[in-house]
């Protein structure tokens, strides 16, 4: 059975009289800080001189410095950057700073698993990765609870990375909903499977076919969209509040038999075949150096992709069908 810790397994006083970096104010980072800050952390943010981000993290109430200057100063520097700039941000501005004593964290294990930074080994590895977007983070947090975590040592120099990481976790709040522990492979390697297969890639690809094949049939776009991607959140919320069985309960018995009958004629062994072989490009490293040199060539089949996809029928109707919903752009303010 995983170890999963709480509360009660962390102690806030590891961090005590030390100063923590969290270099980057964006989803992830400014919900870190924010939290850290309101847990009594001494805490302080790294960013490029010029960031939009500076006002912003100075209006919240947070000493904002270079990144090479809070690296500097903090006891421990965590990573919030986005993946395919951490390694040069961490070599250019961290890694002289990274000295004995010091501990150097993560919220994802790419650049770690992958060989992309390798820190001094009189220096902490470790990670806390929060299950959940920023905004969640914080939210939750405000409201008294917490969203679940994952916690991983990469290295131990100290022999206590592992209760400085449940400490930080406790301090964004990830305690109160526990903090599951890992490695850095098994988070890296389930976390772009996941993206890829399901989260991400596979939801939005069985939408696409979905909304197209209805309107290839001959039905109307709109209709097709609420069907197809519309009320998917409604499920998602009852698959999220109960799971499968939940679902099943508050459907229809009609809906209930299609998805027992129906579903796995679609999702069948060749998709499964198919995910093996995506979950083998994760384990090798394939995928790692696909994105890594897509980076170092500036983009060009991301870009392409991203402009392609915007372009879709589907994201064209779904725009004015939202527009047509009031709640919806309320809650976009």
């Amino acid at each position: 059975m995983a170890r999963i810790y709480y509360e009660q397994d962390a102690d806030l006083g590891m961090l005590r009289g030390k100063r923590v970096g969290v270099i980057g104010y964006g989803s992830q980072g400014h919900a870190h800080a924010l939290n850290l800050k309101d847990s009594g952390v001494q805490v302080s943010v790294g960013l490029y001189p010029g960031s939009p981000s500076w006002a912003k993290a100075q209006a919240a109430g947070l000493p904002v410095g270079s990144v090479e200057e809070v690296a500097r100063d903090s006891d421990v520097v965590m990573m919030l950057v986005p993946d395919q700039a951490t390694r040069r941000v961490y070599e250019d501005h961290v890694a002289p700073h990274m000295t004995s004593g010091k501990t150097l964290m993560f919220a994802h294990g790419f650049n770690v698993h992958f060989n992309q930074i390798a820190a001094p080994p009189e220096v902490d590895v470790s990670m806390i990765a929060p299950k959940g977007p920023g905004h969640l983070v914080r939210r939750v947090y405000t409201e008294g609870a917490g969203v679940p975590a994952l916690v991983a040592v990469h290295q131990n120099a100290s022999e206590t990375a592992l209760q400085t990481a449940l400490a930080y976790g406790k301090g964004i709040g990830a305690a109160r909903a526990g903090i599951l522990e890992t490695t850095f492979q098994e988070e890296t390697e389930t976390d772009l499977f996941g993206e890829q297969v399901i989260l991400c890639g596979g939801i939005t690809s069985l939408i696409k076919a979905a909304f197209e094949t209805l309107v290839e049939a001959g039905y109307q776009p709109e209709s097709a969209y609420f069907e197809t991607f519309h009320e998917l959140k409604l499920i998602v919320d009852l698959l999220y509040e109960g799971g499968m069985e939940y679902m099943r309960y508050s459907v229809s018995d009609t809906a209930e038999y299609g998805d027992y009958t129906r579903g796995p004629r679609v999702i069948d062994a060749r998709v499964k075949q198919t995910m093996r072989g995506v979950l083998d490009e994760v384990q090798n490293g394939s995928f790692a150096r696909e994105w890594i040199l897509e980076n170092q060539a500036g983009r060009p089949h991301f870009q392409a992709l991203r402009r392609q996809n915007a372009e879709h029928p589907v994201e064209q109707v779904g725009k004015e069908v939202r527009a047509m919903m009031a709640w919806l752009n309320q809650a976009k303010r």
